[in-house]
């Protein structure tokens, strides 16, 4: 990081997806709430919805299209099981995709996990200049993204170019 830029607090969503885990179970939620609270962020919402593309789609459309948001971290829906949705129910919203977050993520997995990194489908792209990333259900997964990947890049400090500074250009045509 470097001291030429400021920092740049974001409006930031997390939404868990799981049929299983309610609010009293949502380790990798609690973890990304506090995480981008932590590195200075803002909390606009936070939501756990089934793993149903559909009513997965309908909330994070909601979001992409509040000015307000900023950013959507997504946790779950992201490995190969029938009910995995999240890629089929978000990838169609975006209008690019940034290969290269699921690509580093499944590197920086390969230390942690080994092969079993290859099931993962995590991605990230962008929607109406809203950023989405969508990260595997373990809390471990959430950790990896957060602190090697969307942290630094939602830092505008972070050199020689970081995401939250391309913000104010996202809608040049």
């Amino acid at each position: 990081m470097s001291a030429g830029a400021d920092f740049q607090p974001l409006s930031l969503c997390v939404l868990t997806v799981s049929d299983t885990r309610g609010p009293a179970q949502d380790s990798s939620g609690d973890f990304l709430c506090e995480a981008l609270a932590g590195a200075g962020h803002r909390l606009h919402e936070r939501a756990i919805v089934r793993d149903d593309k559909y009513a997965l789609r309908a909330i994070v459309s909601r979001w992409i299209a509040d000015d307000e948001v900023h950013g959507i971290l997504v946790t779950g829906g992201t490995g190969f099981t029938g009910r995995d949705s999240t890629p089929e129910a978000i990838e169609p919203l975006l209008d690019k995709a940034m290969p290269g977050f699921g690509e580093m993520f499944r590197v920086l997995s390969f230390d942690e996990i080994g092969t079993s990194t290859l099931q993962s489908r995590a991605f990230a792209g962008l929607a109406n200049a809203t950023f989405v990333f969508a990260l595997p259900g373990s809390t471990s997964a959430c950790r990896t993204g957060w602190e090697k990947l969307i942290r630094p890049q939602l830092d505008a400090r972070t050199r020689p170019c970081n995401l939250a500074g391309l913000r104010s250009r996202l809608r040049e045509s």
